[in-house]
């Protein structure tokens, strides 16, 4: 049927560039990237593939942590979405109709929250949204996620360089948080994943975990007396490296204390679904 149809004539060196501009302008860019899912809350989700990644810290690293070694590999067997920011007091009043944040602001992260708390707002909005899909990550989705594909004490390197271009912390923050979204994301598209506020998971702490854990979809030990919490915050500086390990009593409330949802499975919504990449054109998205 194309047989007769013929090309111009086309320089050589356009020929051999045109797939590398047609990739480029397909490449994501973090925060020209639309959500990949949106609630009935309007709270925006990233896709997150299932994978694998080295999870912990060198025992011989200059900051690292005995609770974070022996480093290991870990997989990760299901794909799940994951909040693009964490949980803001807007979305929290939607919810709970109340606000007991320190640093009052719609769009700041929630905080002054124990884990408790943030499950009871999972609770409700499961049942708001007729779920029970709706839950904290565990540790080792939050580093798999906050990693996002990088093995160094940062995920843009192991250098805190850049910190300020990616997160609130002790050198730029005045001590207090900031609205969500307006550092730039790590490449998966997470907002504020360090900085900010620390991140509840949903695991029990346990010192030595990394020596006893199972190699695929750990979720913590069975019990214990404090619940992790990942990500560090505006209070902080060294502490926002991926494979750091803060916990506290599920009971405690900080004013640095939030958390960010996970969601497992299909979404409830499909038709708020929306693509993950979007063509550039122009400079624009």
């Amino acid at each position: 049927m194309f047989k007769n149809i013929s090309l111009p004539a086309l320089p050589v060196a356009f020929l051999a560039l045109f797939p590398l501009a047609l990739a480029l302008t397909c490449v994501p860019s973090g925060a020209a990237r639309a959500a990949d899912w949106v609630n009935g809350l309007g709270m925006e989700f990233v896709f997150i593939p299932a994978g694998s990644f080295i999870m912990g810290s060198d025992p011989d690293s200059v900051f690292g942590d005995r609770n974070e070694t022996p480093p290991r590999k870990v997989e990760i067997t299901a794909p799940f979405y994951l909040g693009k920011f964490p949980v803001t007091q807007k979305e929290w009043i939607a919810i709970m109709g109340d606000n007991h944040s320190f640093f009052q602001g719609d769009d700041r992260p929630v905080e002054s929250v124990s884990w408790d708390d943030a499950n009871s707002f999972i609770d409700k909005l499961n049942q708001r949204e007729k779920t029970q899909g709706y839950r904290l990550p565990t540790e080792a989705e939050w580093e798999f996620s906050a990693r996002a594909g990088s093995t160094t004490d940062y995920f843009f390197g192991d250098s805190q360089t850049l910190l300020s271009q990616y997160a609130w912390h002790s050198g730029n923050s005045d001590g207090e948080t900031h609205p969500v979204g307006e550092k730039d994301p790590n490449p998966w598209g997470l907002f504020d994943i360090i900085g900010n506020v620390w991140e509840w998971t949903g695991d029990w702490y346990g010192e030595d975990y990394y020596r006893n854990g199972p190699a695929r979809d750990p979720l913590g030990p069975a019990s214990g007396s404090d619940r992790v919490h990942r990500g560090c915050s505006c209070g902080y500086s060294y502490l926002c490296r991926s494979a750091y390990r803060g916990f506290d009593s599920p009971q405690k409330r900080v004013d640095d204390y939030g958390f960010r949802l996970l969601f497992a499975g299909e979404p409830p919504s499909p038709a708020l679904e929306t693509k993950r990449f979007r063509l550039r054109r122009g400079g624009g998205s």
